[in-house]
């Protein structure tokens, strides 16, 4: 299969539109299951120093290009410092922490994972990656989790705008304010939790979409999420799955499906608000 469209971030890096997250693999299993992602024709890759399998990724990524003619250079990987290690230094030990787990010398993206307003430290994190991003340690620097007030503050404080914001979204959480706010300042939206944790797979809107088109419900959701413009890091654990996920390039929702997806949003989080992670 081939790998998903690239979409170009704000300061011209290119970035899949399709990724695998990594958002609770366990660490033995990560690099079988990365590599079976690699296998599959995923080149954008997602993971974090939370989630303890930056190791499991950095295997997987050495060993797929030693035993194939995919380079480095063609798969992104983006990772994440942590909320406890926020704060300029301490981003900087952990950002040499987490390349070292995963045995790169630069990285594609770094994000702040969650902009714990109550720290009030994102900024100090913010302006130490604006200096690994300076000095070529890393190609594109973001966040995750921001809201708009976040978003402004940051901006409004740091020079760099951020190349996306990594959020929850989904069709029963479509966060309108926020992805008007992305696009008024290119910012790409990466969406995590693309299918709401799998619950969103039995909408009846969905499912009647996809036996429409003769499609997964999965497979429905996320051809909405590319519609959007958005890029999106389904999580998978099985072979078949891994490759249905990436399969969305080949049909197109109608103008009357997309509308009937716009009109799930209920503003229903699967995951935590981002206000109230410290």
């Amino acid at each position: 299969m081939e790998p998903a469209p690239k979409l170009t971030l704000n300061n011209g890096v290119r970035m899949d539109q399709i990724g695998f997250g990594t958002y609770k693999v366990p660490a033995p299993d990560t690099a079988d299951v990365v590599t079976l992602a690699l296998r599959a024709g995923y080149r954008h890759v997602d993971t974090a120093a939370l989630y303890g399998n930056e190791e499991g990724v950095g295997k997987a990524l050495r060993d797929f290009t030693a035993g194939s003619n995919v380079v480095r250079d063609e798969i992104f990987v983006t990772t994440k410092v942590w909320n406890t290690d926020q704060g300029y230094d301490s981003t900087l030990r952990a950002f040499d922490a987490s390349m070292s787990r995963l045995d790169l010398d630069v990285l594609d993206l770094y994000l702040i994972h969650w902009p714990c307003p109550e720290r009030g430290l994102f900024v100090d994190t913010y302006r130490a990656m604006e200096e690994l991003y300076r000095s070529g340690r890393v190609r594109a620097i973001g966040v995750s989790n921001f809201q708009p007030n976040h978003l402004r503050q940051l901006m409004d404080a740091t020079d760099v705008v951020p190349a996306v914001n990594q959020v929850e979204l989904h069709p029963w959480l479509q966060q309108h304010e926020l992805t008007n706010l992305h696009r008024e300042h290119g910012i790409r939206t990466v969406a995590w939790s693309p299918l709401g944790r799998g619950a969103v797979l039995s909408d009846p809107v969905i499912t009647s979409i996809a036996a429409d088109l003769g499609v997964s419900p999965a497979r429905v959701i996320l051809r909405w999420h590319v519609e959007q413009g958005s890029i999106a890091i389904p999580k998978a654990s099985s072979a078949e799955r891994i490759k249905e996920n990436l399969d969305v390039f080949s049909f197109e929702l109608t103008p009357e499906q997309s509308s009937a997806i716009a009109g799930l949003d209920r503003n229903q989080r699967s995951g935590s608000h981002p206000d109230q992670v410290n």
